[in-house]
């Protein structure tokens, strides 16, 4: 099992009252999935999300990401697991603008300490899976928001994460492009990937392989994704 929550509490504590954003959620994810986590505006899966991010720890609850117990790491820990666990795909891409697309996909293997050769090698591999080899000197104000987008995918490919993990990656493109995307996730997912994927778009969930709904921090749903995608919260 690659991703599994147990009883997991995350409570803030706003004008002198307590608010659960996630409120007593269990959860498993198995290696090869591909699974979205849906639900209204605070629903509590951007909690979620950070959670499985290992962005945010839990107020109490268990988290066990590819064996390893994250629940209570420390933030120097937790940025390693991060590291070398946790492939970020973000909705407005996180690019360095005055860098090419291929240093902007080598970043995290710098940060890993890997030799240049190396990083080189496997950003340029990255950057031939989503299919942009004729980008990678091209800075992200010379692509259009799909390829930034494709750059953003493999600069989370390139250090063979166990699980990519996506933030509303299609909320900053057109419909058409937003498409493209998503059959690039379809593809990635078949050959093998662990993709997590946070929107709140039911036709982009109803395209997962498995979609959990969450409403006022609960699990609500939990099934294929087009059984849940379309669910009402309060049908659920």
């Amino acid at each position: 099992m690659l991703i599994e929550l147990t009883d997991i509490y995350r409570e803030y504590v706003v004008g002198g009252e307590t608010v659960k954003a996630l409120d007593g959620v269990s959860l498993n994810i198995s290696k090869g999935e591909w699974v979205a986590i849906v639900g209204q505006s605070g629903s509590g899966k951007s909690t979620m999300m950070n959670v499985i991010g290992c962005l945010d720890t839990p107020t109490r609850g268990t988290y066990q990401l590819n064996g390893k117990d994250v629940s209570h790491m420390d933030d120097d820990a937790l940025a390693d697991v991060r590291n070398q666990e946790i492939g970020f795909i973000f909705q407005n891409f996180q690019l360095l603008p005055r860098e090419t697309s291929l240093a902007n996909v080598e970043l995290p293997l710098v940060y890993r300490g890997l030799p240049a050769k190396e990083r080189r090698e496997r950003a340029v591999e990255a950057m031939r899976k989503v299919k942009l080899e004729g980008r990678m000197h091209h800075k992200p104000t010379e692509l259009s928001g799909g390829q930034r987008q494709r750059v953003a995918i493999a600069r989370a490919l390139a250090s063979s994460p166990s699980l990519l993990l996506a933030d509303e990656p299609t909320g900053n493109l057109d419909s058409a492009t937003g498409e493209d995307i998503i059959r690039l996730f379809s593809d990635l997912h078949a050959q093998g990937h662990t993709i997590v994927l946070v929107t709140h778009e039911p036709k982009i969930a109803a395209r997962c392989q498995r979609a959990v709904r969450l409403s006022d921090g609960k699990i609500v749903g939990d099934g294929p994704g087009p059984d849940i995608a379309y669910e009402k919260a309060s049908a659920a």
